[in-house]
């Protein structure tokens, strides 16, 4: 059965449609390394929704029958997770909406998840927000106090693959777990580099395809899984505001890091409305026949402890 065209009119001018609005979100976690290696936890977009972040299990012990019960004070921490709105406004060829309107929710589609989670991701690792002020969440992932610089190893004593082990050293011997590991793109060719003594490539495993196109998760790295950011290192292709920080890679429990989204994406359509642009001119939607569309979504994220974590560093030019 023909079903019938998608048109400007047609389209409620408060809520993405639902055929787009699952694909976005499931999209938006695949392309986040963060949340690729998160735990989902429900968000409430009234009000702030405790989450239990574990800091350890429960302690269990043997009793005698009729015994008293060991109370278990393992230390669930409670940390509160609120959504922060994410928004992004798109000119659109007024043209281009009205003749192909399919084709731009298809955009949309394609385009919003790679926006969503490139700035939760700079959000949750560096604490900032795109254009480099201060992010939405309190907590944020570069803020631990343990810190590798790669290249630190001679290739006799492990190389680049002895510097990652030395990180997970430094979480381990502080009693967390050690479970993943999100890295910048631009470790990729590095890892894929690094050979043994003998010319072995050391890192095969971080090969492995992903969970689908556009998907952060990519393989494994010392044993564990490895997720792919451009926001790992700040630096983002064709943002001129960006710079790299120098980060290349931040592992540890991820355990303690929890992540929520909210249901819906809320769009909003204007015909008339005015923009500023990166360089502060004002543009107008009406002289200029544009279709202006303001898309928000509600994402949360809370951190149990940064020490849970390690950073990996690039060594300084020359060095």
């Amino acid at each position: 059965m023909a079903t019938d065209p998608i048109t400007l009119s047609s389209v409620d001018p408060t809520f993405l449609p639902p055929t787009i609005v699952g694909p976005v979100f499931e999209k938006s976690v695949e392309g986040s390394a963060v949340m690729s290696l998160a735990r989902p936890v429900p968000l409430s977009m009234s009000a702030q929704t405790a989450v239990p972040v574990p800091l350890d299990v429960p302690q269990a012990d043997w009793v005698s029958e009729g015994g008293r019960k060991p109370l278990g004070t393992g230390g669930n921490d409670i940390k509160y997770m609120s959504g922060k709105k994410i928004a992004v406004l798109i000119p659109v060829s007024m043209e281009v909406a009205k003749s192909n309107a399919a084709g731009l929710w298809s955009q949309l589609e394609r385009d919003l998840p790679t926006a969503f989670a490139r700035a939760f991701d700079m959000a949750t690792i560096h604490g900032k927000n795109m254009k480099g002020g201060t992010g939405p969440f309190q907590d944020y992932l570069a803020a631990t106090s343990k810190s590798v610089t790669l290249g630190t190893n001679a290739q006799a004593a492990g190389g680049i693959w002895g510097d990652f082990v030395d990180g997970m050293e430094e979480v381990i011997d502080d009693d967390w777990d050690y479970t993943g590991t999100v890295a910048d793109n631009r470790l990729k060719p590095k890892l894929l580099k690094a050979t043994s003594t003998t010319g072995e490539p050391l890192f095969v495993e971080t090969r492995q395809p992903g969970a689908g196109t556009g998907a952060a998760l990519q393989g494994e790295l010392i044993g564990e899984p490895l997720a792919y950011s451009r926001s790992v290192s700040g630096k983002l292709r064709r943002q001129s505001t960006s710079v790299d920080t120098g980060l290349r890679a931040i592992g540890g429990d991820w355990s303690q890091a929890a992540y929520g989204v909210g249901m819906d994406i809320s769009v909003k359509l204007s015909r008339e409305a005015t923009y500023i642009d990166e360089d502060g001119g004002v543009h107008s939607a009406f002289q200029e026949n544009l279709v202006l569309l303001l898309a928000e979504a509600y994402y949360g994220f809370v951190l149990g402890d940064p020490d849970a974590f390690v950073k990996y560093v690039a060594a300084p030019a020359g060095s």
